[in-house]
């Protein structure tokens, strides 16, 4: 598995001050907009799956993804990372021309077997369950696992393409899952079984549906994300990739009534595009 040189984290020119929302984990989180966020944590900036076009509208076979609003940070603001965590690459709304910019400077990108082989470079396929580290600048280990994501359906894999997600782990730091664009409340349980813990779970939450798959969900709706919750033994959530595309059908707006449905709102994490939380 490859090692990467440790990078320490600079704080990002021109970004917001740090709101601190939750004490004790040590875990800074930096929302960006769609499914981009910087992730500060033992000493190692991550970023995830970079979108930093402005809107616009981008053709996607026969159907069209329509992006609403532009990136809380311009790419120079993110800074240098240790590793890029890349969900999929064969959407624009996770991976668009400004992010396949800012790919070309990243030192690492850990990504999908299909998304390796298309990008090349710095990516680094791998498939699901296997895990590679980071080294920290304290000389310590972040892991960083792929996990099962599917994009819809069982069953559509074929249309929706490959996908997945991350868990993030270290002795003396919080475990994190990063679900990706998922669908899948099985894959979530499945994985829940595979950790002892997660601390903190980056929920992709809008509730994405497209031409290409009908009233199907291609990502968490609220309710599912509330759910998913439940099954992670109630990490701190931060829902993203709920807004800043016309093909969401839900928004941040809609999480907190189904989180209280579920009995678990106190786990969500207000956050505001471009202010870094404190968890």
């Amino acid at each position: 598995m490859p090692n990467t040189a440790s990078q320490s984290v600079q704080p990002a020119p021109g970004a917001a001050p740090t709101a601190t929302a939750v004490g004790g984990l040590g875990v800074d989180v930096t929302v960006l907009g769609g499914p981009t966020v910087v992730l500060d944590i033992a000493g190692l900036r991550l970023l995830t799956d970079p979108t930093f076009d402005p809107p616009g509208e981008y053709v996607v076979g026969k159907r069209s993804l329509v992006k609403t609003a532009p990136a809380a940070w311009a790419p120079g603001h993110v800074g240098r990372v240790a590793a890029v965590l890349l969900s999929h690459d064969q959407h624009p709304d996770n991976l668009d021309r400004g992010g396949r910019s800012f790919l070309a400077s990243a030192p690492l990108v850990l990504t999908t077997p299909a998304a390796a082989g298309r990008l090349g470079a710095s990516a680094v396929a791998l498939a699901p369950w296997a895990s590679t580290v980071l080294t920290r600048p304290d000389g310590g280990a972040l892991r960083v696992t792929t996990v099962p994501a599917r994009h819809g359906p069982a069953g559509t894999e074929h249309l929706t393409g490959e996908v997945t997600g991350f868990v993030l782990t270290a002795d003396d730091a919080p475990t994190i899952y990063v679900s990706g664009d998922n669908a899948s409340l099985d894959l979530v349980r499945a994985i829940a079984k595979r950790f002892d813990r997660i601390d903190i779970a980056v929920l992709f939450a809008g509730g994405a549906k497209t031409a290409l798959l009908g009233d199907a969900h291609l990502t968490l709706s609220s309710a599912m994300a509330a759910r998913a919750t439940q099954l992670l033994g109630r990490p701190r959530v931060v829902a993203v990739h709920t807004d800043g595309w016309a093909h969401f059908t839900e928004s941040a707006a809609t999480l907190p009534a189904a989180f209280a449905a579920a009995g678990v709102v106190d786990m969500l994490v207000p956050t505001m595009p471009g202010v870094t939380v404190r968890l």
